[in-house]
């Protein structure tokens, strides 16, 4: 019932994260709606996004120059790295405000049923860094989930023989959380957690 090119845009915007049928016919009318201007000033930000944004050479976060804006901070903690899956949970760590030291973007997790081993993620990079840089910590920012927990004992066996801390951020609560309505793992986790006030 549409033009063909109002379903091709159907389709493109379907292929998006999260987007499912209704979604995309919602934007695609959004985009009929809104002045040329408009969308050409979103097509011009996603070909120049997908044009100058890399990784970062050291952390493997997003950067629109040689390092990201972490890397070319003198002042932060360069002896402990926060090891995360994704450039987005370095955002939200960042987002925090409390940590003050280096990062490296994994890119994923060990998932084998997916086909992704060690090596397809950023291992052997972390190990170069933690040979060439002098690392007292590396704290394991990965999500709750089975394939991190795999990942995570995974880094650890391999990065304790280099006599360097290994830990894991605290998994419990979230702050206004209700114990009635926790589920028994994170539950669990929160008690594992605890720590001395």
């Amino acid at each position: 019932m549409y033009p063909q090119s109002f379903k091709n845009l159907i389709e493109e915007l379907k292929k998006l994260p999260g987007i499912g049928p209704k979604s995309a016919q919602r934007l695609a009318f959004h985009v009929l709606s809104v002045h040329r201007d408009e969308i050409e000033k979103l097509s011009r930000a996603l070909i120049e996004t997908k044009k100058n944004i890399k990784n970062c050479p050291s952390c493997f976060s997003l950067s629109d120059n040689i390092l990201c804006p972490v890397c070319e901070d003198l002042t932060r903690d360069r002896s402990v790295i926060c090891v995360v899956e994704e450039p987005k949970d370095l955002i939200a760590v960042e987002r925090s405000g409390g940590f003050k030291g280096q990062y490296h973007v994994l890119g994923g997790r060990i998932s084998p049923l997916d086909g992704i081993g060690p090596d397809n993620l950023r291992i052997k990079e972390l190990l170069r860094r933690l040979q060439q840089n002098a690392v007292s910590e590396i704290i394991l920012a990965l999500n709750p989930t089975t394939e991190s927990e795999a990942t995570a004992v995974y880094l650890t066996k391999i990065i304790k023989p280099l006599k360097i801390k290994v830990t894991r951020i605290a998994y419990g609560l979230p702050v206004g959380g209700d114990l009635d309505y926790t589920d028994e793992v994170t539950l669990t986790r929160a008690l594992e957690g605890r720590r001395e006030i």
